[in-house]
Formats: structure tokens, C-alpha cells, sequence
């Protein structure tokens, strides 16, 4: 298999686990699947760094001395708040030699400050998309994805999505059945797609303050297939219809039609994505009632009509 070299740069106040998650994908899918990477680490002058949770990690070199990489990883972390001008300038010169530019969490930020975003889609974690887009108007920020393509350079959120973006990465280079095999040694999902959102629909919306709404939301979310209207949920609330739609709307942000869309929506998605249960069953489960009505909200959400969005991200056959 053709071997690439993956060049992760560290710096004072790196996340750990933004450096740690991708490399295990990467050193997986070469010891447990013989899959090429070549894996080095590097600080600006070759000095061990100390990590934002308080670990040591000790590179390899120095970034002066690191050959021009395949896949060129910088990783997010609380260093990025004030990083240092040499390490902006080394990615403004080298990273644009790199074949595939790859961020982690907040590392988007340290691109940006470079110009290596400019003109391109990307996320990051969702308490900086505001302040990477007011910092830097010409980078299209989209808040939702866990991880966004964009020719060669691809960015994610926080932690855990940079070990989805690696197994994507992986994916790509050498196949399924390798990213399937790593995914599996390392006990997490393969399949959760990129353009996932970064929370649920319970940690999107808040938390009602009031106990009647608080039940709600926790019924909702665990009956998407009832009757979820307005009057039958202010009746399980005892309020009249308008009070609990007005109450709901400012305690959660969102409109009880809006957050039962939702639920909805992620419930359909986890069923396509873990079962292997028929899309007629999904639709009526999730409370869209027909296949026809199923596939209208997944198009206007997503873009994608259910079968092809499990075609895409599962495994196994479904059932007719």
C-alpha cells in the first residue's frame, strides 16, 4: 500500500487528546491493517511541549528540519488563543506544500491566522465559529458539521470529531473494510457522518428551567412516534396551548414545532444509521408517518433522501 507521511504540529497549550486521537487512527490502520502512515511529531524548535491538561509530549524534531508531509495535522488547544508568530509563519509557508491540510477543534484557528482558510468551508468547535468568523471574513464558517471537506483541506470540531475525521481520512485512503477494523479495535462508531451535527437536539436546544416543560422535552424525546402537536403536549403540561408554546420558546430557544422536527430527525437518522429496520417502520416510528414524508424532511435538512443517507453511512443491508 502507498505510504504517507502525517506531520502533527505541537505547541505550548496544545490538546492532548486533538493530537492523541487521530495518531492512534493513524498508527491503527498501519499495525493493525498493514495501511502505510509514516508518523512524525514536531514543535517549532524540537523542545518538548507542555499540553493544556498538563502532560508532557516530546516530538520528534523541530518543524525546520520536518520534510514537507503528505498529510500536514495541527491540532487545537488553549495555545491558540496567543499563539507564537513564528508558528503562524511556518504554516503560511509550509503548510500550502502539504498535499492534504488537516485541522483539529480549534486548530482551524491557527490556519486562519496563517491565510490558509481564506475562500474555503470549515468548522471548528462550536464556542469559536463566532470569533473565527468575525475574525476572519473571508473563511465561510459553517457551526454545525463535526467535520467539513474542502478540496484538500478538511477541519473538525472538538476531540472526539478529530478521530472521526481521521477514520474518514483513513477511509479514503485505503478503504472501509481497514477504517471499519480500526474504528472497531478503537470501540467507536465508523459511520457517524461528517456532516452530523455537533449536539444533539437536547444539548442544541436548552434546558426549560420549569419542571412541566423540562418533562416535555424528556417525552419528546423519548416518544418521537406520538402525538407530538402543540395541544397535546401543552394538555401533558397543563398549560393552554398559546402559554406553552410561548413558555417552551423562551426557556428552550426554539419553537416546540421546531425541536419536535428535531427529535425527529436525529432519531430516523441513529434507526438508518444502527438498524437494519425498514424505512416504512423508521418513518412511522419517528412520527413522519409515511416514507414520502420522511424523505421531505431529510432533503430539506440534509439534502439527502434516507436511502441514499443509508447507503452512505451503514454497513449492513436493510430490511425490505
Amino acid at each position: 500500500m502507498t505510504q504517507r507521511s502525517v506531520l502533527v504540529v505541537l505547541y505550548d497549550g496544545v490538546q492532548s487528546l486533538d493530537v492523541s486521537g487521530p495518531v492512534e487512527v493513524f498508527a491503527g490502520a498501519s499495525y493493525l491493517a498493514g495501511a502505510g502512515y509514516d508518523l512524525h511529531t514536531a514543535s517549532l524548535h524540537g523542545a518538548q511541549v507542555r499540553t493544556s491538561s498538563g502532560l508532557t509530549l516530546v516530538p520528534d524534531g523541530s518543524l525546520a528540519d520536518a520534510a514537507p508531509p503528505h498529510t500536514l495535522l495541527v491540532p487545537g488547544g488553549q495555545g491558540t488563543r496567543a499563539p507564537d508568530p513564528a508558528l503562524i509563519d511556518w504554516l503560511a509557508a509550509h503548510a500550502p506544500h502539504a498535499e492534504r491540510l488537516v485541522s483539529v477543534c480549534t486548530g482551524a484557528l491557527l490556519l486562519a491566522a496563517a491565510g490558509l482558510l481564506d475562500g474555503h468551508r470549515v468548522t471548528t468547535h462550536w464556542t469559536v465559529c463566532d470569533h473565527l468568523a468575525r475574525t476572519y471574513p473571508a473563511v465561510e464558517v459553517d457551526p454545525d458539521p463535526i467535520f467539513v471537506r474542502d478540496g484538500r483541506l478538511a477541519t473538525s470540531a472538538g476531540v472526539t470529531a478529530g478521530i472521526d475525521l481521521a477514520l474518514a481520512l483513513v477511509e479514503e485512503d485505503h478503504g472501509r473494510d481497514i477504517a471499519l477494523t480500526i474504528a472497531r479495535h478503537l470501540v467507536v462508531f465508523l459511520r457517524r457522518p461528517g456532516n452530523q451535527a455537533q449536539f444533539s437536539a437536547q444539548l442544541t436546544a436548552q434546558t426549560a428551567r420549569r419542571e412541566p416543560l423540562r418533562a416535555v422535552q424528556h417525552w419528546i424525546t423519548e416518544h418521537p412516534g406520538d402525538d407530538l402537536t402543540v395541544e397535546a403536549l401543552a394538555a401533558r403540561a397543563r398549560l393552554s396551548p398559546r402559554h406553552f408554546a410561548r413558555a417552551f420558546q423562551a426557556e428552550t430557544g426554539l419553537t416546540p414545532g421546531r425541536y419536535v422536527d428535531r427529535v425527529r430527525l436525529e432519531h430516523a437518522r441513529r434507526l438508518l444509521e444502527d438498524t437494519t429496520d425498514g424505512i416504512s417502520g423508521i418513518s412511522r416510528a419517528c412520527g413522519y408517518g409515511t416514507p414520502e414524508a420522511m424523505r421531505r424532511a431529510f432533503v430539506k435538512a440534509l439534502g439527502t433522501a434516507p436511502a441514499e443517507y443509508r447507503r452512505r453511512f451503514h454497513g449492513r443491508p436493510a430490511a425490505p
